[in-house]
């Protein structure tokens, strides 16, 4: 480890940017673009630990559709975090920052059934979506039409992830009864 010590920007800080946008309103954003990222990854690591234990008949296309799942929510994140550092902001990176940030809840490290474990997930994918939303307002009521375009292509993802996992949830399947059992 280096022994070089000089911090160039406190965690909680917003400096002058680039972009030409107002210090309080990018303040403002970098604020909700934090929040954004530790909830995008309260749900990363959540969908992760479903991809490590979810079992039965279904398996296989639930455990590579839960790998996409997170895949998109990684991707987005990463995007959220690079236009808050754009903003001159600084993102949220460690993990009790996040989970202290976060205005969504981690199920826990309990193994639930596939039903519950995907009801615990749109849970949040509900509550990330109404928050992105937030956002996204808020972004364009302060002129910063590029975040919430960003946001906006995030939310699509988001939302279209949601719908599937809500459509496993429905009650028709081809797997028999005592396959589950």
């Amino acid at each position: 480890m280096s022994t070089q010590e000089t911090v160039r920007q406190s965690a909680d800080s917003v400096e002058e940017n680039a972009l030409r946008l107002e210090q309080d309103k990018a303040e403002q954003i970098v604020d909700a673009l934090n929040t954004e990222l530790a909830n995008s990854y309260v749900l990363y690591h959540q969908l992760k630990k479903h991809h490590w234990v979810v079992e039965g008949a279904e398996f296989l296309p639930l455990h590579e559709f839960l790998e996409e799942a997170y895949e998109h929510v990684e991707e987005g994140a990463d995007e959220i975090a690079e236009r808050a550092q754009a903003l001159g902001g600084v993102p949220v990176s460690g993990p009790s920052n996040q989970e202290e940030r976060a205005t969504v809840e981690f199920e826990g490290e309990d193994v639930y059934d596939v039903r519950t474990m995907f009801e615990n997930d749109l849970e949040i994918y509900g509550d990330i979506i109404e928050s992105m939303r937030g956002s996204i307002e808020l972004a364009e009521n302060l002129g910063d039409h590029a975040t919430a375009e960003i946001l906006r292509e995030i939310l699509v993802e988001l939302e279209e992830d949601g719908h599937h996992f809500e459509h496993y949830l429905e009650g028709d399947t081809l797997v028999l009864e005592e396959a589950t059992h």
